[in-house]
């Protein structure tokens, strides 16, 4: 058996004595240095730009413009972005590629013998540019005079894809309401923060193709943008991703691939075949990639004095940034979590997403779940508060099961264990008892416990998350599976797959699921993964969707090499393509349809004490309940647990990204600050429940993004339970809590 068991990770020592290579490690001895050269405008035209000074410059080797992009045009899920921005672009379909709409547009890259020497030629470019307005807020862009950022959209404002769900009875639902809950929730950026800033090596590999080796979430998806701005078919790019030192949806749009495969294709067209290697700063890093996104939910609830939910209404606004990235996506996730993981039986819901002047918005663990659960569970705390119900036993009341429609008047997927989650999860924390007691609270290392200020509190959150993609996007996932072995029995195997490990260790639980439906010994199943060159399209690793997905495609594989071995076959050879059932897209009046084929329950529980005098938090105990289905490697699945807790955490309490005019004003790790040891939760329990999942691969479902959903409205709901102070924004950074508690007259 392999399947429940927790090997060591074949990558856990390398890791740990810092032999594995990265792709920032991976600097070839004769490489040339690439530095991609930002705008630096959030808003303006490009009038001119000249190169002479920089090709000048001593070692300086070559500058890629505009003038050299033979598709100007790129994007995950819409083409509205330039690779670079220049005067001189060309093939753009649509957008106007003289105008930077970010300060992180790409204008150029200068490729020197050093790094110093690009770094040179890049401050010795002179552009000139013509500024236009900035929109650096959701207000801003709605405002009657905003100028559009994307008229090729064609509409008349810059508000887009918009989102509706209308369902029930509205007028009734209100009618029967006996108490109606209000707010206005406020939710901010947050950065991914990644070990691992973005690197990445390219050069022209002996078959001839535009090779890129660096990191990323979705190799093919890489392969596909790439190929589509270089004019090249698919075949003619080739992407392999080294060790990846975290991703968490920050990783799945482009940042450094097209403008090193865009100079490697040029320079090698000029006779220069030497690799180009490019490796950001941190504060590069944070500038140069997209954020959670930041947004504004407006929600309104009607209940009965039992506690019976009777109508929903919400306004679900996002900030897209610049472009698009995946906004539509993060919208949609948004726009279905609004309504919780309960039974509305009324509802209106619309959702947009706004494009402004100001650092993209896109994929982060967790993408939407987290901002529409943060405004639902904190209102069903309201509500629980206003009724004076237990907020364990209103959630009860109102949660899902196997049967009931979801909020798109669709049957939810088979599996549904919200009542499980809660009330294993209620029960773990043992909720309705007396909280235990904890050490004295001292805020400050410097300052001594003053425990007439402290107050403590628990607060309660649930929610379910889609596992794979969604609105009809056309999922997919490929396996391929080689036997080998002289007897009757393989004794080997090699395995080839696409799916990126960011650290998650998926690439371990993969050679495990193949372990056991091969019946090889795990030590004997070889891993051989993302690259474009020897492994089929894999999806993304987002979604909580790799394992779930790479499962099913394994089986599939490992059944179509035991076919092979069957006849003869040596090695035996299995390739096979896993589809789950289709999706749908929302109709576009109702919202009715389908949107997903699985999802995934959890439910929190928080402890914290508060310090009224200073404002400090401390999480004292979180119990984190998941339904895994099935647990792959259940000390890797923990992990996951406890990471995306530790992540929340920092999103909840302390990382306050700083956007003025457009541009982010604290872009280093110094003053963006992420949990240390010192500040996680003192003690996380992950509870882990295996309710098969009827389609997961062995049962198993996704999880990685489910504990980062439900943190902040516990903590919230904790918060005002320790103070009587509800707080609608976060970060809850010292100084917001005391300004909070002191216009509460605490």
């Amino acid at each position: 058996m392999s399947i429940g068991q927790s090997p060591v990770r074949q990558d856990a020592a390398p890791k740990a004595d810092g032999s594995i290579q990265y792709a920032g490690d991976a600097v070839p001895d004769n490489a040339l240095h690439a530095v991609i050269v930002f705008s630096g405008r959030p808003h303006a035209r490009m009038v001119s730009m000249s190169t002479d000074a920089a090709r000048a410059i001593a070692g300086v080797v070559d500058v890629i413009t505009a003038a050299d992009v033979p598709v100007n045009e790129y994007g995950l899920t819409m083409l509205d972005q330039p690779a670079l921005v220049g005067v001189d672009h060309t093939g753009v379909a649509a957008v106007d590629g003289a105008i930077s709409r970010w300060e992180a547009d790409q204008i150029a890259v200068v490729i020197g013998e050093s790094r110093a020497a690009a770094g040179a030629g890049a401050a010795a470019l002179d552009v000139d540019w013509e500024d236009l307005p900035i929109l650096g807020t959701i207000d801003d862009a709605l405002a009657p005079d905003a100028p559009l950022l994307h008229p090729e959209n064609g509409l008349p404002t810059n508000a887009y894809h918009p989102l509706k769900i209308r369902r029930g009875d509205l007028e009734a639902g209100w009618a029967d309401a006996e108490v109606v809950i209000e707010g206005t929730y406020t939710v901010p950026h947050q950065e991914h923060a990644y070990l691992q800033p973005e690197a990445g090596t390219a050069y022209i590999d002996d078959e001839g193709r535009v090779t890129i080796e660096g990191g990323g979430q979705w190799t093919t998806e890489d392969r596909e943008q790439v190929a589509h701005v270089l004019g090249l078919p698919d075949e003619r790019v080739r992407i392999v991703y080294k060790a990846i030192g975290g991703a968490f949806g920050g990783k799945e749009d482009m940042s450094i691939q097209i403008a090193l495969g865009l100079a490697a294709m040029r320079l090698a067209e000029r006779g220069e075949r030497r690799p180009i290697h490019c490796r950001w700063s941190r504060e590069e890093s944070i500038v140069g990639h997209h954020k959670r996104h930041r947004g504004r939910i407006h929600l309104r609830l009607g209940a009965t004095n039992e506690g019976i939910i009777t109508a929903l209404e919400a306004d679900v606004t996002l900030d897209a940034g610049a472009y698009n990235y995946t906004s539509n996506k993060v919208l949609g996730n948004a726009h279905l979590t609004v309504s919780g993981a309960y039974r509305v039986p009324n509802a209106r819901i619309d959702s947009r997403a706004v494009y402004t002047t100001t650092v993209p918005g896109g994929a982060f663990r967790g993408f939407g779940g987290p901002q529409g659960a943060f405004a639902i569970e904190t209102t069903m705390n309201k509500l629980a508060a206003a009724l004076d119900i237990d907020p364990v036993k209103l959630r009860l009341l109102n949660a899902v099961v196997d049967g009931d429609e979801g909020i798109t008047q669709a049957v939810l997927p088979e599996g549904v264990t919200a009542v499980e989650v809660i009330t294993a999860c209620a029960g773990r924390a043992a909720f309705n008892e007396p909280m235990a007691d904890v050490e004295p609270f001292a805020p400050i290392a410097t300052l001594p416990p003053e425990p007439t200020v402290t107050r403590r509190g628990r607060g309660f959150a649930t929610s379910l998350k889609n596992v794979g993609f969604s609105f009809g996007f056309p999922e997919r996932c490929e396996a391929e599976i080689h036997l080998h072995g002289d007897g009757d029995e393989p004794t080997s195997a090699d395995l080839f797959h696409g799916g990126a490990e960011v650290g998650q260790g998926n690439h371990l639980a993969m050679r495990q699921m193949t372990a056991e439906v091969t019946g090889v010994t795990l030590d004997r199943i070889r891993g051989h993964f993302s690259d474009t060159a020897t492994s089929g399209d894999p999806g993304s690793a987002s979604a909580s969707r790799l394992t779930f997905m790479s499962g099913n495609s394994i089986l599939g594989a490992a059944e179509e090499a035991e076919k092979a071995w069957r006849d003869g076959q040596r090695p035996a050879i299995g390739r096979f393509r896993y589809t789950p059932p289709p999706t749908e897209s929302l109709d576009e009046e109702t919202g009715e349809g389908q949107p997903n084929f699985c999802y995934g329950y959890m439910a929190q529980a928080v402890e914290v004490t508060v310090d009224t005098g200073t404002g400090h938090i401390r999480v004292d105990r979180v119990t984190s309940t998941h339904d895994v289905g099935r647990a792959i490697n259940p000390r890797m699945l923990r992990g996951q647990v406890e990471g995306a807790v530790v992540q929340a955490h920092g999103y909840v309490l302390s990382e306050d990204l700083q956007v003025s005019d457009g541009f982010i004003t604290n872009p280093r790790l110094s003053a963006y600050l992420i949990p240390g040891i010192g500040d996680i939760p003192t003690e996380v329990d992950s509870q882990i429940l295996e309710l098969a999942d009827p389609l997961g691969p062995f049962g198993a479902r996704g999880v990685a993004e489910m504990p980062f959903i439900t943190y902040a409205p516990a903590v919230i709901a904790a918060v005002h339970d320790a103070t009587g102070v509800w707080f609608d924004e976060f970060p809850l950074t010292p100084s917001r809590v005391v300004a909070g508690l002191r216009n509460a007259g605490i």
